[in-house]
């Protein structure tokens, strides 16, 4: 898939360098657990990424700079069966990270914008969530753009979380 500035392709093993120094770096996980990912759990999780599209037939996609080709992050769907209290709906769950480089630029709001058009047009859900840590205002705003609004609050190993609730337009 792509964009005016990017391009939304699967994830590969050659993307391990990428993902582990996304994932290594402080300011990225600021919002997402706060503690930087050693390669091994970088590791783990492409794999996951890769295998979402095997057994669940939808995943995350590498986020790329369409002029350079650059890696700029990852965006998503997944079913992570997370034990989150109260429960999460057993509907595919948003996601999105983006390198330093590509804060501020609309970057996301691109990339979110693209797999929600490509969900809406290809899968039939009828929800989607997502989750943030109450103080992570950007990325609120980037949900908010596609239609989430703030539907409860949870617990996730330990820290309140905010759960963003999004209904498939009617339309499509």
């Amino acid at each position: 898939m792509w964009t005016e500035r990017l391009i939304l392709r699967p994830h590969g093993v050659q993307d391990f360098d990428d993902v582990a120094a996304l994932w290594a770096d402080p300011v990225v996980v600021k919002y997402i657990g706060s503690t930087p990912n050693s390669p091994e759990q970088s590791w783990a999780r492409l794999l996951r990424y890769i295998g979402h599209w095997q057994a669940l037939g939808y995943g995350y996609w590498v986020v790329c700079d369409r002029d350079s080709g650059a890696f700029l992050g990852e965006v998503g769907f997944a079913n992570y069966r997370r034990a989150v209290a109260p429960p999460l709906p057993d509907v595919p769950e948003a996601g999105w990270v983006l390198a330093t480089q590509a804060h501020g630029r609309g970057i996301a709001s691109e990339a979110v914008a693209c797999i929600h058009n490509w969900a809406d047009q290809t899968q039939d859900w009828a929800q989607t969530v997502a989750i943030f840590a109450p103080e992570h205002a950007a990325s609120q705003q980037v949900a908010a753009k596609q239609g989430y609004q703030t539907s409860g609050e949870a617990t996730y190993f330990g820290d309140r979380i905010l759960i963003m609730s999004r209904q498939k337009p009617a339309a499509l």
